[in-house]
């Protein structure tokens, strides 16, 4: 946790808000997505959907803390959401969670949730 002196609550770094439940990548989903971010970092999301729920999800990226925290925000935001619910998840409930840098952690959040849109897609817009 970070400290401030404005007396103000901690606000949880990368690391305490990432326990590798998430991580990782899986073989066979029901949608899948990959984003290269403007930074450079690449997000991948994958997604299994049982009766319009998401029933398991999981993210990898080599790319730093705040990606990786915001793809773990994501992930446990869908985790058991239906489908279209999900699409609700968005960036700056990820950024004013704390779960990420309030600044440096803004593109972080965009990537992590749009490529978790890009995986909810190939599932819904599959034959």
């Amino acid at each position: 946790m970070q400290e401030h002196s404005t007396g103000e609550p901690p606000i949880p770094t990368a690391a305490a808000t990432d326990d590798g439940t998430f991580f990782g990548r899986m073989n066979d989903p029901t949608g899948a997505g990959v984003i290269q971010g403007s930074c450079g970092d690449t997000m991948e999301f994958y997604i299994v959907v049982q009766d319009e729920t998401i029933v398991d999800v999981k993210f990898y990226t080599e790319g730093c803390s705040n990606t990786r925290s915001c793809g773990a925000a994501a992930a446990r935001r869908a985790l058991g959401r239906k489908v279209t619910d999900a699409l609700s998840i968005s960036a700056g409930e990820i950024i004013r969670s704390g779960e990420c840098e309030p600044l440096a952690g803004q593109h972080c959040a965009i990537l992590a949730v749009s490529t978790l849109y890009r995986a909810i897609a190939d599932y819904l817009l599959q034959p």
